[in-house]
Order: C-alpha cells, then structure tokens, then sequence
C-alpha cells in the first residue's frame, strides 16, 4: 500500500462504497476503521518494537487473522465487548462498539487491506493525515450528520494562529468533536517552538482535555489524538505503554454543561454544537413523546437559559484561568437575543475582556442555515468597572460569498484579519474602516457604544451590501436559492424553539 496519505485514504475509502450496499454508513464505516485500526497499530507495538500491549492476547489482532466466516465475526464482537469496559483511552475508543459490518467476508477484505500496511512505520503527522482525510470525507456526508462534529479547518488555523498557544499551557475544548482544535493547538506548539523533554511530556500527556457528549464522536477524537501522539501513552513508556496506569484518555465522555469540573485552563478553543434549545423527550401518560425545555441551572451562572450557546459562554468564563483565554464560536442569536442573552453579555462585558468578533460568512459549515461569529475574551479578576473597554470587529460575511464545493473557505481567506488581530500585541491594532475608507472591515466599538445599543446588541454590521444594491450584480440562482433554504431553515429552527417553550 502506498504511503500517501491521499492514496491511502482513497483505498480505504473506496471500500467503504463496496460497504454502503450492506446499509454500512460512512460514520460507521470510520468508526470500524477506528476499531481495527487501534488493534492493528497495538499488535505493532508489540511485534515490532517489543512493547507490552494494554490489549491481551486473547482480544488482540492475530486474534482475527486466523478466522473466517461466523468464527471471524464472533470473535470480533466479543472484543468490541470486551474492551469496552474500564478507564482510561481504550475505553473511550471502545465504549458501546458495535460490528456494522455483516458479512464476515467483506469484514475479511478489510481487515486484510489494514494488515496489508505497517502502520508503525508512517510518521505520526502520516498517520494523522490519514485519518483526518478520512473524517473529513465522513464530514461530507450531509445525511449522516458528522458535519456537526467538524468544523473548517482553515478557521480553526486561524483561530489558533491568533491564540499563539505556549509550551505549558493547558488548552481545552468542552465540545470537542473529532478534536480539531486541540490538534491544531498541539501542532502550532510544536511548529512554533523547540521543547524540552519535560514540555514535550506535557504536551503530550497533560496539555490537552476536552468533553464531547456523544459516543460515536468521542471514540474519533481518541483516536484523531492518539495518531497524532497525544495522550498515547500516560507518560509510560513508547506509544502504546502499558496498562498500569491506563492510558490516559485526553477526552472524557460526559455533557460538560453538567456541572462546573473544577478544572481551570489557559485557553479555551471550541465550537459548541448548533442548535438553540436544550430539550429532553419523555412519554406522558397518554402515550405521547413531548419535548421540554432543560433550563440548566449552576451556581457559577450569571443566569439560568435553556439556549445551549448561551450556557456554553457562561461554563467557558468558569473554565478559564485568571486572565486566561477563549475563542468560541457562536451563532448569531448569542448576539441580539434578549432576555437572558443580555444578561449575558452585559456580564461578560463586565468581568471579561472581549476585545474581537469575528463575523464569518455563510456556506463554510457543513450544517445548513448556519450564521455564526468567533468571540473572543479573557477572563479577569472581579473589578467594578468593566474590564472591555472596545471590542475590535472584523466583517468576513458582507459581500463575501463561500460554498462548501465551489469555493471553500481557505486559510488565505483569514489573512487580513489575522493581520488586523494583531497577535504580536493585540494593544496595537489599526482600523481598516474609516470615513474615508468605508468598505474596510474591521473597526472598534467602545464599551460606552455597546452597553448603550438595545439589549446590548453586538450583531454589528456597516458594510453596504452591494448585492442588494446592484440588480447585475446578484449571485448565481443556486447560491441565492442556497442562501433562502438556510434562511428558511433558520427560521423554523427559531419557530420550533418557540413552539417548545409554548408547550406547542
């Protein structure tokens, strides 16, 4: 097998197309990949450089090269069983596995395609390759919903390059997905740095934590990591270690609006999931599924919602240092929306810093009707008079137009504003706009300004749109028919959230 991450992500792609006639999804298809993959590379670790394997013999991946038919796919449930138990990483990667793939034969094919390849033998940035490749073509697949654990790379790039994460620091997603942007903060460390063994341990093993809610996405972002070299070991030995103590696992499978962990870190790196309202579904006595509103009520909130975004803002601010960091991304309606949305914000304008708003285009996210911005504050220590003094806005949305096939969002997209953000010293920006330079996209507001807007609305916009000016200058019919659906699917998103509340 070639050891081009393309080729190889092809050919383990192409099968999947072989699978989709057996009903295997593609987030199924990866995630069988993810299973056979970690036992394949832990036989490797031991064959190969003679390190003690945390799977046992019985449950390791010669185990399966000796089988056929029912035989085969018995033993290969058993192990998905088996290791799905305890603490540590192999847990998380195996926690409620399930075999997708009926027919024995075709699970043969596989398996032999991933023996045919010495993985050990691939750079850790190959083998990471691979697997992004492979979470990425999953991502695509719009039915399947995996977009919503992916967020676009080159925003995430941007994101970090202008957080410049340090050697040392402690760096967390409490919506990690497939593990984006705490990679992104691993390989800008490395990249930008020359460590210690002491750093490189820590980085390795204790820099990085994130929460994801979701089975099925946190086994990916395990093993996202874990090809990368990241909490691969607990600090014991080579890749694979042993199993005293567990491998530790960078991921914990748990709702991280729960309750305050009591974990503070340096900088906060997330895109929490889309969606407005945080609901359950019960059965009454009549045999009816309703849905009700799940107000999440904490000590360390400045208000009680059951607006997800609007909560993930408030646990970020308990999660932080003094004077540490976050870049979130938010939807629109954290915002503009009343209520406990200004609550919010006047808070954190108060005992933050929220110096940068980001407004990115529409068509970059897999999920449809998405229109979000990246905020970014620090957190400070209590003080009466706010700590934002004026938040620097950068327009990334007015007459910009991306599709996720057409004409993707690159890094080369964010240049500007990450020149404008200014990371050397943030202290020292100048704007683009002014009176004379009305098309520049990136001014300041004051905090006078903005505590005076109602509601202490912050969906600030000056550019004039020259295609609702220009009749010749409209977009293509399927990108202004595009632009509606996601209106459309805006707004009924937004009349469903209030069908709930209304009991509807």
């Amino acid at each position: 097998m070639s050891t081009q991450p393309a080729t190889i992500v092809q050919r383990l792609w192409n099968y999947c197309n072989v699978l989709r006639d057996d009903g295997v999804s593609y987030g199924d298809y990866v995630e069988q990949l993810t299973y056979l993959l970690f036992l394949k590379m832990a036989d490797e670790q031991e064959q190969e450089l003679g390190k003690t394997s945390a799977i046992p013999a019985e449950l390791g991946w010669r185990s399966l090269l000796r089988l056929d038919g029912e035989a085969l796919e018995t033993q290969y449930r058993y192990i998905l069983a088996s290791l799905g138990t305890g603490s540590g990483l192999i847990p998380v990667i195996f926690r409620k596995a399930q075999n997708k793939i009926q027919d024995p034969a075709k699970l043969r094919r596989l398996i032999d395609l991933i023996d045919g390849e010495v993985w050990i033998g691939l750079d850790m940035d190959v083998k990471g390759e691979i697997y992004e490749g492979l979470l990425e073509k999953n991502a695509q697949d719009i039915k399947s919903g995996a977009g919503q654990y992916f967020t676009p790379r080159p925003l995430i790039k941007a994101m970090v390059d202008v957080m410049r994460p340090a050697p040392g620091q402690t760096i967390c997603d409490p919506a990690a997905g497939t593990g984006g942007f705490l990679l992104a903060a691993h390989d800008y460390i490395k990249g930008h740095h020359t460590l210690d063994r002491e750093q490189w341990g820590h980085l390795r093993h204790r820099a990085l934590h994130g929460w994801e809610i979701v089975d099925s996405a946190a086994r990916l972002c395990v093993m996202n990591l874990y090809l990368h070299g990241i909490g691969a070991n607990g600090g014991q030995g080579g890749e694979m270690g042993g199993e005293t103590p567990p491998l530790r696992s960078p991921i914990r499978v748990a709702d991280s609006l729960a309750a305050d962990p009591g974990d503070r870190f340096d900088i906060v790196l997330t895109n929490p999931p889309f969606g407005k309202k945080s609901s359950v579904t019960f059965v009454n006595e009549d045999g009816e599924a309703r849905r009700e509103s799940q107000v999440i009520v904490r000590d360390d909130f400045w208000t009680s919602t059951s607006n997800k975004q609007l909560n993930f803002v408030q646990h970020i601010k308990t999660i932080l240092k003094i004077n540490g960091r976050a870049a979130v991304v938010v939807p629109d309606n954290v915002l503009f929306e009343g209520g406990a949305g200004e609550t919010v914000r006047r808070k954190l304008l108060h005992e933050c810093d929220v110096h940068t708003l980001l407004r990115l285009p529409t068509g970059i996210f897999y999920a449809q009707g998405v229109k979000a911005n990246v905020l970014f504050f620090d957190r400070r220590p209590a003080s009466e008079t706010p700590w934002t003094k004026e938040l620097w806005i950068y327009d990334l949305r007015t007459n910009r137009d991306f599709s996720l096939k057409q004409n993707p969002l690159t890094r080369a997209d964010l240049d500007e504003f990450v020149a404008c953000y200014h990371p050397e010293n943030r202290h020292e920006r100048e704007a683009t706009w002014s009176e004379a330079e009305s098309q520049g996209r990136w001014r300041a507001y004051g905090i006078d300004e903005l505590t005076a807007r109602d509601k202490v609305n912050l969906d600030i916009f000056w550019l004039r749109d020259e295609s609702l000016e220009d009749s010749t200058n409209l977009p293509e019919p399927d990108a202004l028919a595009a632009e509606i659906v996601e209106d459309l699917q805006a707004a009924l998103e937004q009349f469903a959230a209030i069908a709930e509340d209304l009991g509807a």
